[in-house]
């Protein structure tokens, strides 16, 4: 990002490279997003690549207007910035709760909602400028939806199938 905006400096002022800046957080925020969100797709799941997108982005937007914003106002008594992005987490905690459906004894749409909390967290941390931590948790994240599904699908219920015919048993 450093070297995009660096190639970028002698084009724009100040105040325009600021603007740029903030466009490209809010890009990658859509595009870490919705990589996350493609794999949902991909498991054929409600909650896909534009809510993914969609969260990550408004999570981003917040964080930006948190850092930028309200500069002018950091200092004064009973200001704190950080309100912001904890009402975040309260938003996205409402959205989640709404994806979670309890139907003949079982849960669906947790991972769903779990996934659009992380993206809720990684559209902050763009916002934050802390891209490293954004990038590294996407992985981490189609890592988890992907691999971790692999592996739970092909051994753990397994497994449990092994160990619902030996209760049969006895």
């Amino acid at each position: 990002m450093d070297f995009i905006l660096n190639f970028l400096s002698g084009i724009f002022t100040g105040t325009e490279r600021d603007i740029l800046e903030i466009f490209m957080q809010l890009s990658l925020a859509v595009l870490l997003g919705g990589l996350i969100g493609f794999e949902r797709e991909l498991a054929k799941k409600t909650a896909g690549m534009r809510t993914f997108a969609l969260v990550a982005l408004g999570a981003a937007m917040f964080s930006v207007i948190s850092n930028y914003g309200f500069k002018s106002l950091i200092g004064l008594s009973g200001f704190d910035p950080s309100r912001i992005a904890s009402q975040v987490v309260v938003g996205i905690g409402f959205i989640g709760g709404g994806s979670i459906i309890f139907s003949q004894s079982k849960v669906k749409g947790l991972t769903t909602a779990a996934g659009l909390w992380v993206a809720a967290a990684i559209g902050m941390a763009v916002g934050y400028k802390l891209y490293s931590i954004a990038l590294f948790s996407t992985a981490l994240t189609i890592f988890v939806l992907v691999v971790m599904w692999y592996i739970e699908h092909k051994f753990v219920k397994k497994l449990q199938g092994v160990a619902a015919r030996d209760d049969e048993d006895h």
